[in-house]
This record gives C-alpha cells, sequence and structure tokens, in this order.
C-alpha cells in the first residue's frame, strides 16, 4: 500500500478523524458527493453506509482541509438531511486515496 507523508513540505502535520453523521443520508448520494470533496481537498481516508442508516468517514490530511470537508459534510448534498456530525481524533495512517468502503 502506499503511504502518504506525515507530514506536508511546508512542515504542516497531518491530521485524522472518524466521523458518523445521522439524518437522512443514505439513499441521497452522500457518499459520492463526500469522496469527490475530500479529493478535491487533497484529503485521504475512506467513507461508508453503516446498517443503523448513519454514514461514517474516516478523514486525513492537513487540519485545514479537513475542516473544509467536515463543513460539507454538516450540509450534505440536495436531498439530504444532516442531523448531526460527530467527530473524533484518530492516529493518521498515511493513506494515499479516498475511497467508498463495504457498508458494516
Amino acid at each position: 500500500m502506499n503511504r502518504a507523508p506525515d507530514v506536508l513540505g511546508d512542515n504542516e502535520e497531518m491530521k485524522r478523524v472518524r466521523a458518523i453523521v445521522t439524518g437522512t443520508v443514505q439513499g441521497v448520494g452522500y457518499r459520492y458527493t463526500l469522496r469527490e470533496a475530500a479529493r478535491a481537498e487533497g484529503v485521504t481516508g475512506w467513507v461508508r453506509n453503516r446498517r443503523d442508516g448513519s454514514v461514517e468517514a474516516e478523514l486525513e490530511g492537513t487540519p485545514e482541509a479537513i475542516e473544509r470537508v467536515l463543513e460539507g459534510m454538516r450540509s450534505g448534498p440536495p436531498g439530504a438531511r444532516v442531523d448531526a456530525v460527530t467527530v473524533d481524533e484518530r492516529h493518521p495512517e498515511g493513506t494515499s486515496d479516498f475511497s467508498i468502503a463495504q457498508t458494516r
């Protein structure tokens, strides 16, 4: 697996967070919209539906890029209704892409 550097060229540290999104967030293109937003910001990680109807994602990138992606997650795509986004810190893994993972 390709590993991204832990630190960017300008010495900005990488951060990783896990987010759980609740509301009407399945069947509205939420994961696909998130994947495109993350890739546009240079954020890596994954997103997946959960059996309880929520969406779970792990995001890795600069703190600023992650915050921009989280801001988009708080509103979601057209048709979504986001009730809450719960975020907790994780240890960076050095992932190199953003993907849609299987439902768990």
